[in-house]
């Protein structure tokens, strides 16, 4: 039987195994990049500040992370994944690593290391529009995959007959897999607004505040996604 201190032990090794995590780190620090946007409306001040340098920050973490969606792009599908899916996802993979590969050098250029500051600033742009195309692609991908996943469930239910599906283990795997896309399906949708934000194509309706809005909650889902599974204790 687990005592209580064995309980603080596991759940305190969570939050090291968590923090442990780069990619954790890099959404947490989202977090408090996008809900300081919030906060600071775009106006000058602390919170802006904070935003700002955030940001910049944040773009140390992502040195070389282009690399992942760069092999994504060149890895194999799963067999039977429709022409389309393969096409969108293998467009996402393209966009979010010219995307993450551009980001590089806007941080050189904020950095004082990339002098030319006009082009960086340029690059800056081009690699948020290639952002938001990576996340419509995402969008798009995961509403077929809920799809997919939606009729291969109908089809267990039909085989079950009258039995609980509940307690069929492959329906409640596809459950489980169709909800982490319905997170995911939210997250991408959510973070297109949060790209024409930071472009400023609807400055009149997506404004700072909006962004911020969005980007706090799209960086809570990341946060949430990242979490360790929680190991199962004996408690007295």
């Amino acid at each position: 039987m687990a005592t209580t201190l064995d309980v603080s032990r596991a759940e305190l090794a969570l939050v090291v195994m968590y923090l442990n995590k780069a990619e954790a780190r890099d959404k947490l620090c989202r977090a408090i990049q996008y809900g300081s946007k919030f906060l600071s409306g775009g106006q000058p001040g602390t919170a802006q500040n904070v935003d700002k340098s955030t940001s910049l920050a944040r773009k140390v973490f992502r040195l070389f992370k282009f690399v992942n969606d760069l092999h994504g792009l060149i890895s194999p599908v799963p067999k039977g994944t429709p022409l389309p899916l393969v096409l969108l996802g293998k467009s996402k993979n393209a966009l979010l690593s010219t995307f993450l590969f551009l980001d590089q050098i806007v941080w050189l250029g904020r950095s004082g290391i990339y002098k030319n500051k006009e082009r960086a600033e340029l690059l800056g742009r081009i690699s948020l529009f290639c952002w938001m195309g990576s996340s419509v692609c995402t969008t798009l991908v995961e509403i077929g995959e809920i799809g997919r996943l939606s009729s291969s469930m109908k089809k267990i239910e039909k085989g079950l007959k009258n039995g609980n599906k509940y307690q069929d283990e492959e329906y409640r795997a596809k459950l489980k897999k169709s909800n982490e896309r319905s997170f995911a399906l939210i997250k991408a949708a959510m973070d297109i607004v949060v790209a024409a934000g930071l472009l400023q194509l609807a400055p009149k309706k997506i404004t700072p505040r909006v962004t911020g809005a969005f980007g706090f909650v799209t960086s809570a889902i990341s946060c949430y996604q990242l979490l360790p599974t929680r190991p199962k204790i004996k408690t007295p």
